[in-house]
């Protein structure tokens, strides 16, 4: 099999807060693999605190002489995002060879186009609102906010100001990006209780399984787990009776194979499955849709990420309309590696 890197970067629209610092640029690698004529293509776009570092993803992918044999050895499983690169590479590669969207040959019952979630960062409440209602004018029937940076008290009441401009039938989720302690978890999902969220995600750190256990038996709003996913294995995540969500991204699950183990995993323990990037290009984009759109159920995933990138690789075959992304009908991914690689 031939196996081609491209190096990328794209900046950022505004920096992105995380736990380990602002970041300003998405640096990665497009990986290309050929098999008997039929060219995939994936995507690895390290994210600190999540995957390993740019420089550790490839000298990962410069080992990689024969993708399938680096998949079932394991030698990737250290190495996420080099893992999902080739993951995505070879399943594009075999959807293209048999004439399908990814999707349908992940799955052949698979969604064409799937409900998304629109992503309010933190503000007062008066922006919180605005940002909301325009959200919901551009056909959104989801909106995530961002809590954690300000009192329990002051979060509760954004989200109940939210709660009154949308209206009920708007689903609303609350992320605390593990910002806080139990007391202070429990303090906002007392404020909440009434205002109907679909989930608080990860309200705790991520190694607390327990902490969060404790707080999905003390309370009525479903827990997500997301930052956890990261630190445990998603099957102690489940064992832990931890989460009624898991919001899993490729990227750092390590490619859809993988997300589809887990997901399978989670079904069988009564557990959601939400699907989410790590503010990737294109083609990771494209995977985390098709890899969605192949998973049963009607939840909105995290996927309307294109808008906080200035440029990408590549013309998006999927934008977001009303709300939704539709799945591309063309064969694998969608997306032409010519325009990735040229």
């Amino acid at each position: 099999m031939d196996v081609r890197i491209r190096p990328f970067a794209v900046e950022l629209r505004h920096p992105l807060a995380t736990a380990t610092g602002d970041i300003e640029r998405r640096e990665g690698f497009l990986v290309a693999v050929d098999i008997a004529g039929t060219t995939g293509i994936g995507e690895a776009t390290p994210l600190p605190g999540w995957t390993e570092s740019r420089a550790e993803c490839r000298d990962a992918l410069d080992a990689v002489s024969d993708p399938a044999l680096a998949l079932e050895s394991g030698d990737l499983d250290d190495t996420p995002a080099a893992r999902h690169a080739v993951s995505l590479a070879l399943a594009d590669a075999r959807a293209r060879a048999a004439d399908r969207p990814l999707a349908a040959t992940l799955d052949t019952s698979s969604h064409t186009s799937l409900p998304v979630n629109a992503t309010v960062g933190d503000a007062g409440a008066d922006e919180t609102v605005e940002a909301a209602k325009t959200a919901v004018s551009e056909g959104y029937e989801c909106i995530k906010l961002k809590v954690g940076a300000r009192n329990p008290a002051a979060d509760a009441a954004r989200i109940r100001a939210v709660r009154d401009a949308v209206g009920p039938d708007v689903s609303i989720r609350a992320d605390a990006n593990a910002s806080w302690d139990r007391w202070t978890a429990d303090r906002f999902l007392d404020a909440v209780a009434d205002i109907g969220l679909e989930y608080l995600e990860q309200p705790l750190a991520a190694e607390e399984l327990d902490g969060h256990a404790v707080l999905r038996r003390l309370h009525d709003t479903p827990i997500a787990l997301d930052e956890s996913l990261a630190a445990v294995s998603p099957a102690r995540a489940i064992a832990s009776n931890a989460a009624d969500v898991l919001v899993c991204k490729p990227m750092a699950l390590g490619g859809p194979d993988r997300v589809r183990d887990v997901a399978t995993r989670a079904r069988d323990a009564a557990v959601g499955v939400v699907v989410t990037t790590t503010i990737d290009a294109v083609v990771g984009r494209l995977g985390a849709l098709h890899v969605a759109a192949s998973l049963p159920g009607d939840r909105a995933h995290g996927l309307a990420t294109a808008s906080f990138l200035d440029g990408d690789l590549a013309a998006d075959p999927a934008p977001v309309r009303d709300g939704t992304m539709r799945v591309p009908e063309a064969p694998g991914l969608g997306i032409d590696v010519a325009d990735c690689f040229d």
